[in-house]
């Protein structure tokens, strides 16, 4: 059995906290504001198709939002919650670019080839071209579609670019992460560049406006320069809170008794979003789109522990395939909802928007068959029970494999060494490496660096590479039950397998020295022409050029520069 040592507190001190409570989820005061008036006089029903807005938050861990018991104010998102459908059995993907291929595509990494790791800004690579996206299917509808803030699909090429994705217009950076105010961004000693675009230009200008501010304002102004009469779609894909941490004084002066460095600015810049939201929410109502509207809301991925984030009570953290890396923050908000006011428990995968706010469009899904989402809008709006009965997490061949792992563990049928997870009803299986598992209560007591103060630590378990727990009766996976339950164990085993016979190979090329900002006037931008492509082997890698490349001092240091990225990774994703 395994044994669990706790470091900094004792388990009857978290439990006199309340943190092992089942009451960790409820409702802070702030969100039992009141309704609007306004919504007294919503009309009953769609009478024509409705305005979409979809916030995305980056980084923000589980239990930083006010309604799910954090110290963090954030009532703008209280408000929005209680209103409408909170989300509390919603997942996510455990990184970035992940989340956010699935979101655009409405499928699993395993069918758009990106199942490993993020797009890096030197690898030409991007979200396939032969996808077609969410919003070209808005456009189809009808919709002006709109993309404000952090796009990570790749921009190697100008048709990766969001304007050639489905997007009338586009403010927000390409890359992974920038700074909040000159919007530079430095993917390895060196090799820096500058990251915000206007459209497919360089948007020079804005530099020095905290992103944050800057793309709520264009929100306002998309809506301001827009009829309500006419159906619109806006993204809204925040930098904030993915490092570097970076908020106006005001609000870290809010957060002054905070003893942890990290998690006091951390906290500033979610209430600093939060107060975003707000204005989005303002100028809804303002210019007389709110009461045909759906205010989507969803995270990520979960919080990054040693930056500020805490996914508290789950386990693990961002970049890990445990309940901390993968469950979001969720809700829906909307005067539409016929049945507001409520928590649902009905499963929902991040895959499920696609077709849900096409659907909601009264768009053509059709043309694109093999979707893995599902419209999930009566489980929302009506408390129907959820079409969505399994999610999988990912397989990912390229991962380390575990040392431990092997095809004799996994009932000669699966390979257990390889990073896989899947969701089946109340099952959940891990195998592989799932990542860092440890459970990591605020980080609010202390000014220690890090996070490795104040944790609850499995310490055996280390040869392990399968796990299986009961989420339902178990959702903070601490008692695993893979031995216990053998023949669960298979039939989840028997799904990855049907799952990775439908994969296709990994797209994860080298990086390419042409990518160098030096080479794009200082700014990170596309560098291949429009008729150059790639190849990959099923292996991930890709094909060697037939044109035999030029030496140079910038391809001598590439393969340097290729194993200290690998270092920084968990940094910079």
């Amino acid at each position: 059995m395994a044994v669990y040592a706790l470091t900094g507190f004792s388990l009857v001190s978290l439990l006199s906290f309340g943190y092992l409570s089942w009451d960790w989820m409820k409702p802070s005061l702030v969100a039992d504001v009141a309704t609007d008036p306004m919504e007294k006089s919503l009309p009953p029903a769609f009478a024509r198709p409705p305005h979409i807005i979809f916030i995305l938050t980056d980084d923000q861990g589980y239990h930083d939002v006010g309604y799910h018991g954090s110290d963090i104010q954030t009532p703008t998102l209280d408000r929005l919650a209680a209103e409408g459908v909170k989300l509390e059995n919603y997942y996510i993907q455990p990184i970035c670019t992940p989340s956010r291929s699935q979101l655009i595509t409405g499928r699993y990494q395993i069918h758009t080839g990106l199942q490993h790791s993020i797009i890096r800004p030197r690898q030409p690579n991007c979200l396939p071209l032969d996808q077609v996206t969410l919003p070209q299917k808005l456009q189809e509808a009808g919709y002006s579609t709109h993309m404000v803030g952090k796009w990570h699909l790749g921009f190697y090429k100008k048709e990766c670019l969001p304007t050639r994705r489905g997007f009338d217009t586009f403010l927000g950076s390409l890359t992974g992460n920038v700074d909040y105010y000159t919007y530079d961004n430095c993917d390895g000693p060196g090799v820096c560049g500058y990251d915000l675009h206007e459209g497919e230009d360089v948007a020079w200008d804005q530099s020095g406006k905290y992103s944050t501010f800057l793309y709520a304002q264009r929100v306002s102004k998309i809506l301001a320069s827009h009829s309500p009469k006419e159906p619109i779609f806006i993204y809204v894909a925040f930098q904030a809170v993915h490092t570097p941490l970076q908020s106006p004084k005001e609000y870290i002066y809010r957060y002054r008794s905070m003893g942890n460095v990290a998690r006091r600015k951390y906290a500033a810049m979610v209430t600093c979003m939060d107060e975003a939201v707000k204005n989005i929410t303002w100028a809804l109502k303002k210019y007389g789109y709110y009461d045909n509207s759906v205010i989507v809301f969803s995270t990520d991925n979960g919080g990054q522990t040693f930056s500020g984030g805490s996914n508290w009570p789950l386990r693990g953290r961002k970049g890990t395939y445990w309940e901390g890396g993968v469950r979001g923050i969720g809700f829906v908000h909307s005067p539409l909802i016929k049945h507001k006011r409520r928590t649902s428990w009905a499963l929902v995968h991040i895959t499920d928007w696609y077709p849900t706010l096409v659907s909601l469009a009264r768009g053509n899904l059709s043309n694109v068959p093999g979707l893995d989402g599902y419209n999930v809008w009566p489980a929302i709006s009506e408390g129907k029970e959820s079409p969505r009965t399994e999610i999988l997490h990912n397989i990912d061949p390229l991962y380390n494999h575990a040392k431990y792992g092997s095809l004799e563990d996994g009932f000669g049928i699966w390979n257990t060494a390889v990073q896989a997870s899947i969701r089946v009803g109340e099952w959940k299986l891990l195998t592989g490496d799932p990542g860092y598992s440890d459970w990591i209560p605020p980080q609010t007591l202390t000014n220690f660096p890090g996070s490795w103060w104040n944790l609850e630590r499995l310490t055996d378990g280390l040869r392990k590479s399968v796990w299986l727990f009961n989420i339902t009766a178990d959702p903070y996976e601490r008692y695993d039950l893979s031995d216990q339950r053998p023949d669960v164990v298979r039939t989840l085993l028997m799904r990855l397998v049907h799952y990775n016979r439908t994969a296709i190979p990994v797209r994860y090329p080298a990086e390419n020295p042409r990518a160098h900002p030096d080479f794009n006037g200082g700014a990170w931008g596309p560098w291949a022409s429009e008729d150059e492509g790639e190849e990959w082997e099923d292996i991930g890698e890709p094909l060697k050029s037939r044109n035999k490349k030029k030496k140079c001092k910038i391809c001598k240091l590439r393969s340097f520069f290729r194993k200290l990225n690998t270092r920084l990774m968990s940094n910079r994703i």
